[in-house]
């Protein structure tokens, strides 16, 4: 589990405390609340195979972040459709692209 620093600290005590109040207005907080419905709504299931391996390592970061292996899945796919976890580019060359240049060559 990650550590906590000093500033996390004094915020997780701030709320324990109630010392913590929203500076969100009603209509923000309903606008919120319809976001999260519609994000939360899982309405088809999918069944994929997985490595032995993958779900391992899977397994532990989910573990790591104390959330269901299912629903870091869920939200790495959705992070990734939505543009908001992009492929880092790596300094390995897929077969598919070498193999083109290849043929044009």
């Amino acid at each position: 589990m990650p550590t906590i620093d000093v500033n996390e600290e004094e915020i997780l005590t701030a709320f324990d405390k109630g010392q913590l109040k929203s500076v969100a207005t009603k209509s923000e907080l309903a606008k919120f609340k319809a976001a999260a419905r519609a994000t939360a709504i899982k309405d088809r299931r999918v069944n994929i195979r997985l490595s032995s391996a993958d779900l391992n390592d899977i397994q532990v970061k989910a573990l790591e972040e104390g959330i269901p292996y299912q629903t870091l899945i869920a939200s790495v796919l959705h992070k990734y459709v939505t543009g908001r976890l992009a492929e880092q580019p790596s300094g390995i060359k897929s077969r598919s692209s070498s193999a083109g240049k290849r043929r044009s060559a």
